[in-house]
């Protein structure tokens, strides 16, 4: 399954189709965007076998130049992409379909938000007690906010910055 109705918050079990939805739209971005790219990679919880997860596929892209993201806009407005100018800091972003399906974050390389979301998908690949843990409160969080993202979003951020501090000692 993938699509989540705008401002709801549900989860659903992880599914091999989403590393296949990722690759495909990978394909069509570079085919497009290509020239601009250093690196697309999937992130967020669709990117962690069997870790429940909003059924989005989450795209991160670092851009060779951030100055290049504004040329790339057009571009994704061709794959039915929306440019959602200012919702979230230093990076472009862009969100797909209604129930939306996909979202991308456009980063300069070397981005500090970038490396955190790398680093923390990396590490619950790596560590199932720390995903089976954070797959627990997700589902709490979900339950207790199918009507607001942000809350649901704002109550995993302790648990994420405690998984990046032990990354960072």
């Amino acid at each position: 399954m993938l699509g989540l109705p705008y401002g709801k918050v549900f989860l659903v079990p992880w599914s091999e189709e989403w590393e296949f939805e990722f690759s495909k739209e990978k394909q069509l971005i570079e085919e497009h965007i290509g020239k601009y790219i250093l690196a697309i990679h999937h992130i967020g919880s669709t990117s962690i076998p069997y870790l429940s997860a909003k059924p989005i596929i989450d795209i991160a892209i670092e851009l060779k130049d951030y100055r290049n993201g504004i040329k790339c806009i057009i571009n994704l407005e061709q794959l039915n992409y929306k440019y959602r100018k200012d919702v979230l800091p230093e990076r472009y972003y862009f969100n797909k379909g209604e129930p939306r399906t996909h979202q991308i974050h456009m980063y300069e390389q070397g981005n500090p938000y970038l490396i955190e979301q790398l680093k923390f998908r990396d590490y619950l690949l790596d560590n199932k007690t720390s995903r089976m843990q954070y797959e627990q409160l997700k589902i709490q969080l979900s339950t207790a906010n199918p009507n607001d993202k942000h809350k649901y979003a704002e109550d995993k951020t302790n648990f994420i910055k405690s998984i990046l501090a032990k990354i960072n000692d």
